[in-house]
């Protein structure tokens, strides 16, 4: 006896949602694994910063004031860059990573309502496979025969609620994927832009506090007392030459 067309087009519904859930379960599998290595090359990123801002504080301490608050500026705010960044991480691990990676659980739950409905549908093969041998063996035996019959027709009902069943929880389940990954899609995307709207104003400050440093002033106090001197008396030197070129001046105005 071949299977009904009822049979059959659950048995290809089956196959469907079979893959349908292994596609599932491979991909969100793939993105956890890819997001949770993008969460620790920034936890990495930030760790270096981290050292890096420890760096340019200490080299300022041994430089002249002004580049030294330009420095210690400059630091600061790239220790608030870091700050962000801490926060980034979190918020990508609470609202990207783990969501992903609950979706191991979830589909093995789906896993085992597949496999009760094949079940239900096994059991509906093998009681159609022994009628078919009971009515080749004991063509004449109809109580046999009936009770086959019956349990045949326990077994496909069985097996219609097991698909019906399936077809409400897949459908749910389906729902429910396109809505989380909109709102783990739309978590990221909130966290980023966040972080880099925030680091963006701290690296404008950042780049004006070194923009700012007065070089000119910071080189006279970075020259030696004897350089000081010397430019000094190079500076009463040109004192002494102006006033002379005014006294000449003067001499030429009273010989006219």
């Amino acid at each position: 006896m071949s299977r009904t067309p009822d049979a059959r087009a659950r048995d290809s519904q089956t196959r469907q949602i079979q893959q349908n859930i292994t596609n599932t379960e491979k991909h969100f599998g793939e993105m956890c694994q890819l997001f949770a290595a993008y969460v620790r090359k920034t936890a990495r990123l930030r760790d270096k910063a981290d050292l890096l801002v420890r760096e340019i504080s200490i080299y300022a301490e041994t430089e002249t004031p002004n580049l030294q608050r330009g420095m210690k500026q400059f630091a600061d705010n790239l220790a608030k860059v870091q700050d962000y960044r801490q926060a980034e991480v979190e918020r990508l691990e609470a609202k990207v990573v783990e969501p992903l990676k609950s979706y191991g659980s979830v589909v093995k739950l789906k896993r085992e309502d597949l496999k009760t409905s094949q079940s239900a549908r096994n059991r509906e093969s093998k009681q159609m496979q022994q009628l078919e041998r009971m009515r080749q063996r004991n063509p004449s035996d109809r109580q046999i025969i009936s009770q086959a019959e019956s349990d045949l027709q326990r077994a496909t009902m069985d097996a219609t609620r097991t698909t019906r069943q399936l077809e409400e929880t897949i459908d749910a389940f389906e729902k429910q994927k396109i809505q989380d990954i909109k709102k783990i899609f739309g978590e990221f995307l909130t966290v980023e832009m966040s972080f880099h709207a925030k680091a963006l104003e701290a690296y404008t400050t950042a780049y004006q506090s070194i923009h700012n440093v007065d070089e000119e002033e910071d080189l006279e106090q970075s020259l030696t007392p004897s350089r000081q001197r010397r430019r000094e008396e190079e500076g009463d030197d040109e004192d002494v030459d102006d006033e002379e070129e005014d006294d000449d001046l003067e001499e030429v105005t009273d010989d006219e």
